[in-house]
Order: structure tokens, then C-alpha cells, then sequence
């Protein structure tokens, strides 16, 4: 009876030992029923980088911009169109009205004093734009030499006449007496003060009986005939 008593008490022994092997932590700290049965463990998240500011949770890019587009800085006060640059208005209205030249322009004679052999010099503005008639006009006599001098001053740059498309401008052609040292011509041509050295075609005017001597003279550009047959 004894012996059988210590065989059953070997016999839990055994047992006690085999069921502590089966509850004790395995190799990776896990409990052995755990690993036994195949189900994972719990593992802790994998750390990410720190996220972008122009992106959204998640990864994804956000549909806002990280920063906001370059704005040209606002204009000073005063400034206006046509300006020049820094807001300063140009001390010229006209600064950027090209003279006329006869590419611009039509012109006549119309004979204004017979007994001085005088004519109304008339340009008016064909072309599309305005221009600025500047100083005198250069008037030749037919196929003779020489020019009419400048009768009175003409205006600065800064107030020249202005002429719109269709407008027109005038100057006074004084001829000179009949005698033995003029002579007589039946045409003129006229070319535009430019102040530049740009080639313009002599615009060219009937003028019969026009007496040529060197009492010849010509007035500045004006706005009006009265002022320019006056002068």
C-alpha cells in the first residue's frame, strides 16, 4: 500500500511540473499558451517621421498651399498710368508724342497776300496717331537753292503744338518784292522740323508767282491762320 501511495504521489509530481512548463513565459516574453495557440502578439507602432506642413494626416498632400504666392507690392499713391517708373508722373504730357514728320502729314499753300506775294502754309494730321509739331517748317523754293528764314520763336519742346488725327497747324510764308534781283517759282516743298536726323520726302505745294529773294521768311508753327499770317 505504501508503494502504490508513492507512485501516485510521483505520478502528481510529474504533473504539476509538465502544466508549470506550459504557463511559464516563452523566449520572446510572451505566455507559452500564447505562442502555442499561433495567435500574434501585439507589437507597438511603427514611429513615423514628423509630418509635413503642407501635408494632411495621413500622408497625403494638402490641398492648401504651405505658404502663400509672392504678391507685387502695391503702388505708391498718386501714381498713374503712363507714368514713370517709381509713381513720378512725367513732368511732360506729351512724352511719348513723336514729332511730325510729313509721313504724318498733308500740306498746302494757299496764297494769302498777292501784293507781297504771301502764303498760308497748312499741315493737318493723316496718320492715325497724335504727334508734336515742333519749331518752323524748312520751305525750298522750286529747284533754286537755299530756304526761307526763321521768322519769330517758336515754342520749346515741352510746348509744342499737339496735333490730333485731323487736326491741323499753320504757318505764314512772306514772299518778297518784284524786281530785278527776285526771282519767280511756281512750286515750294516743305519738310517737318524733327530734331532728328530721319529722312522725310519734301511734301511739295503749288504756288504761282512766288517771288524769291532774301526778304523770303516763314513763321513757327501755330494753331491758327490769323496768328500765323500776324507774325
Amino acid at each position: 500500500m505504501s508503494t502504490v501511495r508513492r507512485a501516485a504521489a510521483a505520478v502528481l509530481v510529474a504533473a504539476s511540473a509538465l502544466a508549470l512548463t506550459a504557463c511559464g513565459p516563452s523566449e520572446d516574453g510572451a505566455a507559452g499558451g500564447a505562442g502555442a495557440t499561433g495567435v500574434p502578439t501585439a507589437t507597438p507602432p511603427h514611429s513615423t517621421a514628423p509630418a509635413d506642413p503642407g501635408t494632411e494626416p495621413g500622408g497625403k498632400p494638402s490641398a492648401k498651399p504651405s505658404a502663400k504666392p509672392a504678391t507685387p507690392p502695391p503702388a505708391k499713391p498718386g501714381a498713374k498710368p503712363g507714368s514713370k517708373p517709381g509713381g513720378k508722373p512725367s513732368a511732360d504730357p506729351d512724352y511719348d508724342v513723336f514729332p511730325c514728320s510729313t509721313f504724318d502729314v498733308k500740306f498746302s499753300a494757299d496764297l494769302a497776300e498777292a501784293t507781297t506775294s504771301s502764303y498760308l502754309l497748312k499741315i493737318t494730321n493723316k496718320s492715325g496717331k497724335a504727334c508734336r509739331v515742333l519749331g518752323h517748317p524748312v520751305v525750298t523754293f522750286g529747284e533754286l537753292d537755299g530756304a526761307a528764314t526763321e521768322r519769330g520763336k517758336a515754342p520749346g519742346i515741352e510746348e509744342a503744338l499737339r496735333l490730333e488725327p485731323g487736326q491741323s497747324a499753320y504757318a505764314g510764308l512772306m514772299g518778297g518784292p518784284a524786281g530785278a534781283d527776285s526771282k519767280t517759282v511756281s512750286y515750294i516743298r516743305m519738310t517737318m522740323d524733327t530734331e532728328s536726323d530721319l529722312e522725310q520726302v519734301p511734301l511739295k505745294a503749288s504756288t504761282p508767282g512766288f517771288h524769291v529773294s532774301s526778304a523770303n521768311s516763314v513763321t513757327a508753327w501755330m494753331d491758327n491762320a490769323e496768328d500765323a499770317l500776324s507774325l
